[in-house]
């Protein structure tokens, strides 16, 4: 049985127009991104295969050519199109987030970030610089690191903040290994950036981790 055998609310496709693409399950939307299967398997039958194969939909999208085109009914034309759509959804977001846009939405804000971290293999600290309004001003990674930790230089964030005439700062940073609690580390070098910040009335509005699943969240749990 082919997917144009199923019925219409079934079918990934027209599922996501009647029902908006949050209703699709990770299978679905990898159906729609691959179009077709392979012999003996609908596109959906194959996409449930790929995320078995790979463990997670961010371990596909996460991986490198090599490792992307080594999965079944995929090559490089799909590695080119996929980076073309993560890069696209990066872009989107940084537009949402440009300079004169308020942050009216705490997920938008969580999605930017995540689109511009989760995929790095290595850790790095990001400050998201606003104004007196709440208006991004700019996103910069300050500090790269390894697989396990970035080392953070309070001094050097307070004078990037000033050079932007910022009034408050989100930090984001990801943790590859994709468990998005914050550590001890975390949590102390957060304290010094928000004392450090504050002499100058720069105020500390969140900081997020990105990791597998939804972002951390240190405001939402109480830690600044």
């Amino acid at each position: 049985m082919t997917i144009k055998d199923w019925l219409v609310e079934d079918r990934p496709r027209e599922k996501l127009l009647q029902r908006g693409p949050s209703a699709l399950t990770d299978a679905e939307l990898l159906a729609i991104f691959l179009r077709t299967g392979t012999p003996g398997k609908t596109a959906v039958d194959l996409a449930k295969q790929l995320l078995a194969d790979f463990g997670s939909l961010k371990a596909l999208l996460d991986a490198d050519q090599q490792q992307f085109c080594k999965g079944l009914g995929l090559g490089s034309a799909k590695y080119a199109q996929l980076q073309a759509v993560l890069e696209m959804a990066k872009r989107h977001f940084k537009e949402v987030l440009q300079r004169g846009s308020a942050l009216s939405s705490p997920e938008i804000t969580r999605a930017y970030l995540s689109a511009q971290l989760r995929g790095y293999s290595f850790e790095v600290f990001a400050c998201l610089f606003l104004d007196n309004q709440h208006q991004a001003i700019q996103l910069d990674e300050l500090f790269r690191g390894t697989i396990d930790g970035a080392s953070v230089y309070p001094r050097e964030v307070v004078k990037l903040a000033l050079s932007y005439n910022a009034a408050a700062v989100i930090f984001a940073h990801n943790h590859p290994s994709g468990i998005s609690e914050p550590s001890q580390a975390d949590k102390q070098i957060t304290d010094k950036l928000k004392q450090a910040l504050a002499l100058f009335d720069i105020r500390v509005l969140d900081h997020f981790i990105i990791g597998d699943g939804l972002p951390y969240s240190f405001a939402e749990h109480g830690l600044l």
